[in-house]
């Protein structure tokens, strides 16, 4: 695979890992909306890394779900409850970052964390499973 792709997706997995530790940092501070939009772009980062294995870059929020969906879960390489979770925090962080009052718990951002965290866990099994190392990356 070419070095400058390798580099990119290597970037990508190191951002997602600092956006699921800025949700982490947000909900210990009890910004829960903030907190809500964080592990939604972990994620944002890990899928657009997965997605760079099929050659495929996107630019909007709506073209990850939908070509997230289309080459790697349809396809069967990834499981549809990653499509599931991105599709769940993409809404919610939606959701925290535009409406003026939102009903987030402690817990639910808890368990949105949580998901997060296992889909970038998901994403560098996937990675590794192409050849690409990730524990230099972690």
């Amino acid at each position: 695979m070419d070095p400058i792709v390798i580099e990119e997706i290597s970037q990508m997995i190191r951002k997602s890992r600092q956006k699921i530790e800025a949700a982490r940092h947000c909900l210990a501070a009890g910004d829960i909306d903030d907190a809500v939009s964080r592990a939604y772009y972990a994620v944002f980062h890990a899928a657009k890394a997965a997605l760079l294995i099929a050659g495929i870059n996107v630019y909007t929020h709506d073209g990850l779900k939908q070509m997230f969906g289309l080459h790697l879960v349809k396809n069967n390489l990834i499981e549809k409850e990653f499509g599931k979770i991105l599709n769940s925090l993409k809404e919610d962080r939606e959701n925290g970052d535009y409406d003026l009052i939102t009903y987030f718990d402690e817990e639910e951002v808890r368990d949105s964390i949580e998901k997060a965290d296992r889909f970038i866990k998901r994403i560098l099994l996937f990675l590794k499973e192409r050849g690409i190392e990730t524990e230099d990356i972690l």
